[in-house]
């Protein structure tokens, strides 16, 4: 394995990780941020909305796959 290939898939697993679903969270949630800083609206609220969410869906699914 080249260097190259090996730097890109230690990067791809820092940054998703073991739930690809709050890394597509966390990137829509950056693109909603960036959206409403484009208006008048202020845009500080928009990802600790978004990390409250994801952490919550997160912890539903967990602790429903801890019930199976």
């Amino acid at each position: 394995m080249s260097a190259v290939t090996a730097a890109a898939l230690g990067v791809w697993n820092f940054v998703v990780g073991d739930d690809w679903r709050a890394a597509i969270g966390v990137v829509v949630a950056i693109a909603a941020t960036a959206l409403v800083a484009t208006s008048t609206v202020a845009a500080w609220w928009v990802l600790p909305l978004a990390v409250v969410a994801l952490l919550a869906d997160s912890l539903r699914r967990a602790a429903r796959a801890g019930q199976r």
